[in-house]
């Protein structure tokens, strides 16, 4: 009777005998495999194998000759474009077909049929590519017939702007457009039909011609911040009691961006602008409507008094202003100013001249301070006539010599206001008034009794408005 151990034993032995059946049934279906396989690959590519990207993966030379055949035959290169267009070139219409100087036979040879295990790792004598020969004028005529080359449907890159709405600049985005590069598709024509692509991506490649500038380039960005500084300046000009306000809604009317998001100046349109304030508030040589002192309303226009806004400096002054984007209250820079600002820039203190009626008054602060009779310039020549118009004292002198041609007049009160023409005493003479001025009149100037001529040197300042009609 068999021990324990005894029976433990022949168990165990049992067991490995399994084992090693196992292992030797395992080793001989991989034999079996290996070699089927080896026997197979002896007549049939390497799984994934291809040729021109085709796959000929575990198929015969004689299958791979015919399927190569076809394929060539029914071979389209798809060009896809911008917008959903796709557009083909045919292999039939460019005459292509393999340069068979290599055989499908050889590229199989090359796979040894034992070294089939390794072929799935190593691609390196799974891929095949084949020359083909086209006829290249016939490319190229289907090349040229492709619309994407249409002038009419080409739409030009733009790059990003700007527009203004609701009081600030925006940026516009970029147009890509269609337009391409011809030279570097036909390259690309050429790669693909030579190594069996079927699609060109346009999109893709390098073929489209791109904007240099779009809303997120920094200088964009830049651009439009410098804009809405610009448009954010409020400029409020004053002219007395009146007010003239501008801002952005005026000023990027001004403001010009070239494609390459460059911003100009336009000082024209400044100084159309400024033309416009000095229509309205310039006041030098207007008509205006003067009340005489006989009461009667007079209409008096030429002469050197007024104000004048000084456009040049202005505009410079401006520019400067919005490019900081400031918003201030300002007077426009002068040429000249006058005692007040609006239609009435008379006021109440002025030397008022009658030359018909040969008289003068002094007025200031409203109230007539001294009044006399004159004798202005000779009525017989245009040289010597005293003109009429609204002038204004340039400065005070006293023992002043006028000197002209043939003469020298020394006076004790002397007041310009209209280049050599000018106020003064005259103590050669005895009379004044009436008609003396027709013959024996002055070169210009407004000969005053002494009394009266001095009364006003005492009283008048420089710059008070002399009115002459």
């Amino acid at each position: 009777m068999e021990t324990e151990v005894e029976k433990s034993t022949i168990r165990s032995i049992k067991k490995r005998k399994k084992i090693v059946l196992g292992i030797i049934i395992s080793i001989c279906t991989l034999l079996i495999i290996y070699f089927g396989m080896a026997i197979y690959f002896m007549n049939h590519f390497y799984f994934g194998s291809t040729i021109n990207k085709i796959s000929v993966s575990g198929k015969s030379v004689e299958a791979v000759n015919e399927q190569m055949a076809s394929e060539i035959q029914k071979y389209k290169l798809n060009i896809k474009e911008r917008g959903g267009t796709n557009e083909q070139i045919s292999g039939k219409e460019i005459g292509l077909k393999y340069d068979m100087n290599v055989e499908f036979k050889d590229f199989k040879d090359k796979q040894n049929p034992y070294k089939w295990v390794s072929g799935v790792f190593n691609t390196k004598d799974s891929k095949m590519i084949v020359g083909v020969k086209y006829d290249k004028d016939l490319l190229k005529e289907q090349f040229d017939k492709l619309s994407c080359f249409d002038s009419s449907k080409v739409i030009e890159p733009k790059n990003a702007g700007y527009k203004y709405i609701n009081n600030s600049y925006v940026i516009v985005d970029e147009v890509n457009g269609n337009k391409g590069n011809k030279d570097i598709l036909y390259k690309d024509v050429i790669d693909a039909v030579s190594t069996g692509e079927t699609t060109i991506d346009l999109d893709a490649s390098n073929y489209y011609v791109k904007p240099q500038y779009t809303s997120k380039s920094p200088k964009v960005v830049a651009t439009r911040d410098m804009l809405n500084k610009y448009v954010s300046s409020k400029i409020t000009y004053t002219f007395g009691k009146d007010k003239e306000i501008l801002d952005g809604s005026k000023i990027n009317k001004w403001v010009t961006v070239d494609e390459n998001s460059e911003v100009t100046f336009n000082e024209k349109e400044v100084e159309i602008y400024m033309d416009v304030l000095a229509s309205e508030y310039n006041t030098v040589a207007k008509t205006r409507n003067f009340v005489s002192s006989s009461g009667k309303v007079i209409n008096i226009g030429g002469g050197s008094y007024g104000w004048a806004i000084n456009k040049v400096k202005e505009i410079q002054d401006l520019i400067s202003i919005i490019k900081e984007g400031k918003s201030i209250e300002k007077e426009p820079a002068y040429y000249q100013t006058a005692l007040y600002h609006g239609k009435d820039d008379i006021g109440k203190t002025y030397v008022e001249i009658d030359l018909s009626g040969q008289h003068l008054w002094f007025y200031k602060n409203g109230v007539l301070i001294t009044q006399g009779d004159v004798v202005t310039g000779n009525d017989g020549s245009d040289k010597t006539r005293t003109p009429s118009g609204i002038y204004m004292i340039n400065y005070k002198e006293r023992n002043a010599t006028l000197k002209g041609e043939g003469y020298a007049s020394p006076v004790n009160y002397w007041l310009p206001f209209n280049g050599g023409i000018g106020i003064h005493d005259a103590g050669w003479r005895d009379k004044f008034g009436g008609v003396l001025y027709k013959t024996g009149g002055s070169h210009g100037c407004i000969n005053s009794p002494y009394d009266v001529a001095k009364t006003v040197f005492d009283n008048i300042e420089t710059g008070t408005p002399v009115v002459c009609y």
